[in-house]
């Protein structure tokens, strides 16, 4: 497209503007956080500070030269107001006094937070020692009546036993209300003391400033290293203690093992002692009777070498009469049984004949 001379723009112009409006848009961003920081500074000040001036020379006070040509100034003020600017030195003023005021909020914030904190912990804490007296409660109740009215069927027993246990509680309860407001009355006392003396300090100069302040501070970050520390300690000494009871727990069962394993060789030992014992007896007989065999070895041999074959017409005559005895024995004892038998028999008929007439029974042993 071509330049004209009827008033059209052309491509070059409208570069120049579209070049002139990203300035000015990269310089209204960078002016931007300024303008804001510096609202935020306006707003923080006194309204009767914000008098008119033509030229600041610094932010918290005017000088009695300015205020005395304000009227001077009214004229040219719109002219003036146009490019009036704040100098690099009031800018960093204001942007220190804004980290400042940033700071302290920063740290307004910390110390509330830290308030609303340790006052839920306080009451997570109130609340678990509530639940565990209750529960505690709870647990005594059913121990103390819930069981005996379960056992014991009686309404009248069950309910001087509630009431009982009722009066009990609220007599210890009494008890706890009673130390709690002794407790309460000693810290007032303490707390007045205090204040006492922190009046007198104040009167005669020794309070406490914002140095001793940031002291107390410092102290108390190096206490709560400290405790920390500490705490990191007995945490490690806890894991220690752990790892020592596993060990030893491991030890004693190594040692419960052991004694069982020695109390079974105690007792095989006794029983293989026992068996040494009567090993040592058995040895001890066999070694009697070992002299008594050779003795009789050394009498038979004896008998032996003394031995004289008889004659074979003895023998026989011998052996004849030997088998005639026996058959004689054999015989006697044949009669002997059946006479046996026939006493036995006669004995049971004069029992029986006995008994009819009422005399006395005859018991004879065979």
């Amino acid at each position: 497209m071509a330049a004209t001379d009827d008033g059209h723009v052309t491509d070059d112009d409208i570069k120049q503007i579209v070049e002139l409006a990203e300035k000015l848009r990269l310089s209204n961003a960078a002016l931007r956080p300024e303008t804001e920081m510096f609202e935020r500074y306006v707003s923080r000040l006194d309204p009767r500070d914000l008098v008119p001036q033509v030229v600041p020379d610094s932010l918290g006070a005017v000088s009695s030269m300015e205020m005395g040509n304000r009227r001077k100034s009214k004229a040219r003020r719109p002219s003036q107001e146009r490019s009036q600017r704040l100098t690099l030195e009031q800018k960093c003023d204001i942007g220190q006094r804004e980290l400042d005021e940033m700071r302290d909020d920063l740290q307004k914030l910390k110390e509330t937070s830290e308030r609303v904190v340790h006052n839920y912990k306080a009451t997570i804490e109130e609340a678990d020692v509530r639940l565990a007296e209750v529960k505690k409660a709870s647990y005594e109740f059913d121990r103390d009546v819930a069981k005996t009215l379960q056992e014991k069927q009686a309404v009248m027993m069950a309910a001087e036993k509630v009431s009982r246990y009722i009066e009990e509680r609220m007599k210890s309860k009494d008890t706890l209300i009673e130390k709690l407001r002794l407790k309460n009355a000693a810290l007032h006392v303490q707390k007045r003391k205090l204040q006492l003396q922190l009046r007198q300090k104040e009167e005669m100069g020794e309070a406490l400033q914002e140095v001793d302040f940031q002291q107390l501070k410092i102290e108390n970050s190096q206490y709560l290293e400290q405790i920390d520390q500490r705490n990191q300690d007995l945490l490690r000494l806890k894991l220690q203690t752990g790892n020592t009871l596993q060990v030893l727990n491991s030890y004693k069962k190594k040692l419960q093992s052991l004694t069982l394993e020695s109390k079974s060789l105690s007792g095989d030992i006794a029983s293989r002692e026992e068996v040494v014992v009567k090993i040592e007896q058995e040895t001890q007989k066999a070694e009697e009777e070992r002299a008594k065999a050779e003795a009789m070895n050394r009498k038979l041999r004896a008998q032996l070498a003394d031995f004289h074959v008889p004659h074979v017409l003895g023998y026989v005559t011998a052996k004849d009469s030997h088998t005639q005895l026996e058959q004689s024995v054999r015989a006697w004892e044949r009669k002997v049984e059946i006479i046996e038998m026939v006493l036995k028999t006669h004995t049971k008929t004069w029992n029986r004949l006995c008994a009819a007439a009422g005399a006395t029974t005859l018991n004879i042993d065979i």
